[in-house]
């Protein structure tokens, strides 16, 4: 009883030269595919510069906007204080008067 659907040894596919043709047709096949390929006749400024062109300018302004909020503020210049006395001494009686202001 032979079973149909079981190969002989003769048909396996044991030998390079059946797995080489398969390879040859799809690389043949690939080959055309890429000469059937065309470009439109001129490029469309709506599909490519113009949307690159709005982009780079929106990204121009939120550049120019950031740097306006990011600048400091004009401030009044305060005069520096200077030192009255000499740090790290104080003048006599102040510990007196200290305990008369917390009592």
């Amino acid at each position: 009883m032979d079973k149909p659907d079981v190969a002989t040894p003769a048909e396996r596919w044991t030998r390079i030269d059946d797995y080489l043709g398969g390879v040859r047709r799809r690389l043949r096949s690939s080959r055309q595919r890429q000469r059937q390929r065309t470009e439109p006749e001129a490029p469309r400024a709506m599909l490519s510069t113009i949307p690159f062109a709005a982009l780079i300018g929106v990204l121009a302004m939120l550049m120019v906007a950031i740097a306006v909020t990011a600048w400091p503020p004009s401030q009044p210049e305060f005069p520096l204080r200077t030192a009255e006395r000499e740090l790290g001494t104080a003048p006599p009686g102040w510990f007196e008067k200290a305990k008369k202001e917390f009592r």
